[in-house]
């Protein structure tokens, strides 16, 4: 929603005709630098050190920088001076980004991480239909404190940086619209901004009220929101309070040895590995086995041939 409303300031462009939407992710419109999914995809790919990318990255030359901008431009109006690009993976390269682009401005937006990992599980719909990645709930936890860590260390590099969360920005949009403008120096223009509803976030706190109070694995889960409580009030989020529950659910067993809870986040990834490894289809449980070299050259093919295709498609529109 940020970024398509970020796209409709004056004088902003996201990106038209691509082949999926304009609001598509700018990673996947070149093949300079590697996509998330190389990294193993949501809730995985900040574990990966090669997915935080900064100025010193052999990856700059100024051949792939000509390269970079050449596929980007091409999908953003000429016409508009301030060209906006919105891909989750930013947040680790936020240094690149600015050696590529020098005049780069960044708007990081931060959200409930009980949002984010439940919406990388993918919670769909009004019957909370699941499809499972293998990951658990205190993985994904670790990969959004992991990343936001890694932010904060490279945020003192960048020249302008605007920071919000998401659930201040649902709370009072037009406010933040004009900040924002002011900060990139344009203006918000009247009656094309679009709607904002909370309705997304409620759902997953909801989804976690119901997993405390009523799960039969509902011990696994007071666990971790005892043991990441202290480390998200850090960012400002808690897993534990304005969820209209008693005190005493996240008091129970509250001498819980370290050994019962590590056991319990074992069994946690492993049920998550298997119901996702079960579900797949027999190609997809082959590229489980097969190195990741391989695995590798293989993304990076279809990559290129994907950028091919879009190519042709463009030219021939």
């Amino acid at each position: 929603m940020l970024g398509r409303n970020i796209a409709r300031l004056e004088t902003c462009t996201g990106f038209k005709n691509t082949p999926r939407s304009s609001d598509e992710e700018g990673q996947v419109l070149q093949d300079v630098y590697p996509v998330d999914t190389e990294f193993g995809g949501a809730g995985r790919f900040g574990f990966d050190p090669r997915a935080h990318l900064t100025e010193a990255s052999e990856l700059l030359t100024p051949a792939n920088v000509r390269k970079l901008r050449a596929q980007w431009h091409s999908y953003w109006e000429e016409n508009k001076g301030i060209r906006v690009e919105k891909t989750p993976g930013n947040l680790l390269m936020t240094r690149f980004m600015q050696a590529a682009f020098p005049n780069s401005y960044f708007i990081m937006i931060k959200r409930h991480p009980i949002a984010v990992s439940m919406a990388t599980q993918k919670l769909k719909g009004p019957g909370i239909v699941w499809k499972l990645k293998p990951a658990s709930l205190h993985y994904l936890f670790e990969h959004w404190l992991h990343c936001h860590r890694i932010f904060e260390q490279d945020k003192k590099y960048l020249n302008h940086v605007y920071e919000l969360t998401y659930e201040d920005y649902i709370q009072n949009p037009a406010s933040y619209h004009r900040e924002i403008a002011a900060f990139m120096g344009t203006r918000v223009p009247e009656g094309v901004m679009e709607e904002i509803t909370g309705a997304y976030n409620k759902k997953y706190l909801d989804r976690w009220r119901e997993l405390l109070t009523n799960s039969f694995f509902r011990n696994y889960y007071r666990y971790i929101a005892r043991k990441y409580e202290s480390r998200f009030a850090a960012h400002g989020y808690s897993l534990v309070n304005g969820l209209g529950l008693s005190e005493e659910i996240f008091q129970e067993r509250g001498k819980l040895s370290g050994e019962i809870g590590a056991l319990y986040c074992f069994g946690a990834d492993v049920a998550a590995f298997l119901r996702r490894f079960w579900t797949l289809k027999p190609k997809e449980q082959m590229k489980q086995w097969l190195p990741e070299f391989i695995l590798k050259r293989i993304r990076r093919a279809r990559q290129r041939a994907l950028l091919n295709r879009r190519k042709t498609g463009a030219v021939s529109t």
